[in-house]
């Protein structure tokens, strides 16, 4: 099955940093509300989309979280002549924002541009340093009482990229987590018949720590999880074979585990077996640094759930753009889709 790259496309493009994620969130709503036996926005704003299982007297609950924000800026100061400082909403790459464009949403959207101080004026010193985030200001190429009129403090900033195929791959700004957003749709779209309650939850402010995921857990109270969310991909030029986690092209990437989560070794197992039954091309992630939604929604129901994660291997995370190959991500909705269908064919309780 080919996939809808004109969503997959509209998804990552659109705007929604974390706290602010009205336009991804009314993109979402348009696209699930159909599928879905239910739908609602809670009070932070996650979209919470309910598929009603048919074989379920226990009332088993499924949650999957896919966070809709995207790492960006929020302003903090304007100059009289129009430079804009800013400060950071997720966490980012500062030597990839060199004379990188960026839209600010104000009054109305604005294009600017990352600007810094020229290499021809910098010291010897200077030159040798990797940049900070400090550095950086951004020029909209205007008077500043011009932008006064458009642009107040505390308004977002955005990267602006738009989505490219490349060779077997997509190339765009906030493929994390814009393609997990997608993968859910599409995998809600498939999904025929499910024996447990599946919520598909939209989640906001995964970037500044889960916190949509959260209190969405501590709602829905599931008794399994999954997250859905990119991973690194380190099968560049001069990596070591240890240091990859995961390659593009090896298929979707099963979580063991990473800095906020270890996934029960029970999903891992169902995981890999629904892999193998369905021929889809998988491969193990072990990652030692960051966090996903998987740890809130392992942890912050009332008994805990069983939880795991589905990643999608992605090159040049948090940079100003990110890459991910098209058969990883069908071979991801595959995944998720035999998951949720077979959920009660496991036997859960062996320890």
């Amino acid at each position: 099955m080919s996939l809808n790259i004109e969503l997959l496309k509209k998804t990552c493009e659109i705007a929604g940093v974390p706290g602010y994620e009205e336009r991804i969130r009314n993109l979402v709503i348009r696209e699930v509300e159909p599928l879905v036996d239910s739908l609602e926005v809670d009070n932070m704003g996650s979209v919470i989309a309910l598929k009603k299982g048919s074989n379920n007297p226990d009332g088993k609950r499924v949650m999957v979280a896919a966070h809709m924000d995207e790492i960006g800026f929020i302003v903090t100061h304007i100059d009289d002549n129009g430079f804009l400082r800013f400060h950071t909403l997720g966490g980012f790459d500062p030597k990839t924002l060199t004379a990188q464009r960026v839209v600010v949403h104000g009054k109305k959207d604005l294009v600017g541009v990352m600007g810094s101080k020229p290499i021809h004026v910098m010291t010897a010193e200077e030159r040798t340093k990797n940049p900070k985030i400090t550095d950086y200001f951004i020029d909209l190429g205007m008077k500043g009482e011009e932008v006064k009129e458009i642009v107040r403090i505390g308004d977002v900033v955005t990267r602006e990229r738009a989505m490219i195929e490349m060779g077997n791959c997509v190339n765009c700004k906030s493929i994390d987590n814009r393609v997990s957003v997608f993968i859910l749709i599409e995998t809600l779209r498939r999904l025929e018949k499910v024996p447990y309650d599946v919520y598909g939850v939209f989640t906001v402010q995964e970037e500044v720590g889960l916190r949509g995921a959260n209190v969405a857990a501590h709602s829905i109270n599931p008794d399994f999880g999954i997250g859905l969310d990119t991973t690194i991909a380190f099968d560049l030029p001069g990596a070591q074979p240890h240091e990859k986690i995961t390659s593009l092209g090896e298929g979707t990437a099963i979580k063991v585990m990473d800095a906020s989560a270890i996934c029960d070794y029970r999903m891992v197992d169902f995981m890999k077996k629904m892999a193998d039954q369905h021929q889809i091309k998988w491969q193990l992630e072990v990652l030692t640094a960051g966090g996903t939604d998987t740890a809130g929604v392992q942890r912050m129901g009332k008994q805990g759930a069983i939880a795991g994660a589905i990643s999608v291997p992605t090159r040049h995370l948090h940079q100003v753009i990110e890459m991910a190959d098209k058969d990883d991500i069908e071979s991801s909705i595959r995944l998720l889709e035999a998951c949720l269908e077979n959920m009660d064919q496991y036997d859960w309780m062996h320890w």
